[in-house]
């Protein structure tokens, strides 16, 4: 089914966010410090997947510009997370961020997160953006709404961390029904 997208683009359903927040919530209740997200026989990285079939699954671009593209898909049976990840300039992540403002407005952490699982982003061999004590901010970018409704299922979690005078990393985050396919062939 293609819904008015791009030629070749499969629609993909994503979970709504309060959905998402109670199956998240219940499945940390009960876990210890050391749970990690990838933990259970039904968890799996897909193989195969490149930044292009993230950023089209998302609905957000990669900047030409980009450096240390990053990207990876993570299977389980109560929702599939899309993780994508980027360096740019200063200058171009600020213009990226305009491009793609939050729902609402920009957060930034009152406290890092050091007791993180270590689960998504560092499957690509970075730390959590929760983790990080200053030079971070985040917020919901809702592509292809207007206004953003974060309701709608479509968000995307964006970190942007200023991690050197002029580099910031963008981490993005999106949670999946589980089955979105076809998944790419790995090479």
């Amino acid at each position: 089914m293609n819904s008015g997208r791009e030629p070749g683009r499969t629609a993909v359903r994503r979970v709504p966010l309060a959905v998402l927040a109670v199956v998240v919530a219940g499945s940390l209740a009960g876990c210890g410090s050391d749970h990690t997200a990838d933990a259970g026989a039904d968890t799996r990285w897909a193989a195969g997947i490149t930044p292009e079939w993230m950023s089209g699954h998302m609905g957000l671009d990669v900047p030409a510009t980009a450096r240390s593209v990053r990207a990876a898909y993570k299977v389980t049976s109560r929702f599939d997370t899309g993780l994508l990840t980027f360096t740019l300039s200063r200058a171009e992540a600020e213009a990226y961020l305009r491009k793609h403002p939050p729902s609402g407005r920009w957060l930034t952490p009152t406290a890092a997160q050091p007791d993180t699982p270590r689960s998504d982003f560092t499957h690509l061999g970075l730390p959590e953006p929760e983790t990080f004590e200053e030079g971070v901010r985040y917020g919901f970018v809702c592509p292809g709404t207007e206004p953003y409704d974060t309701s709608d299922g479509n968000c995307t979690r964006l970190y942007a961390h200023a991690y050197a005078p002029d580099r910031t990393r963008i981490y993005l985050r999106a949670h999946f029904e589980p089955g979105v396919g076809p998944l790419p062939t790995a090479s």
